[in-house]
């Protein structure tokens, strides 16, 4: 494989900016160009799919540099505390919509319920 940041752009499904992106951040490498046009191979399509994969698990970017860097010096016991500390913050996001779930189940009954008279859920939401 052997593209331009476009074409290594399409084969990650990220527009050429996310690329020049993560470049900047430093999680992507510059490569040299020959005659002015840069030419990544299958290294950099594995590594936009690596940082595309750990954002899509929630990992900041900061994350995915540690990770990244991670990878070359084998280090288990730190991967899986990114990973743990990333699921404890999932745990506390997925207990804040369960609470924001059972709250609008709540007004929507109540609104199905109601008669005449303001909506219960716009009046909630303007209270």
């Amino acid at each position: 494989m052997s593209v331009t940041i476009a074409g290594l752009a399409r084969a990650g499904g990220v527009g050429v900016e996310t690329v020049r992106y993560y470049q900047r951040r430093g999680l992507m490498p510059t490569p040299d160009g020959t005659g002015g046009v840069r030419r990544y191979g299958e290294t950099e399509a594995r590594r936009l799919r690596f940082i595309r994969s750990a954002q899509a698990a929630g990992f900041t970017l900061e994350q995915i540099g540690e990770l990244l860097a991670l990878d070359a010096g084998h280090d288990h016991a730190r991967a899986r505390a990114l990973a743990q500390e990333r699921i404890a913050e999932l745990d506390v996001r997925i207990a804040e919509l369960e609470t924001a779930r059972a709250a609008l189940r709540r007004l929507a009954q109540k609104c199905g319920a109601a008669g005449n008279g303001p909506c219960p859920i716009l009046a909630e939401f303007d209270g």
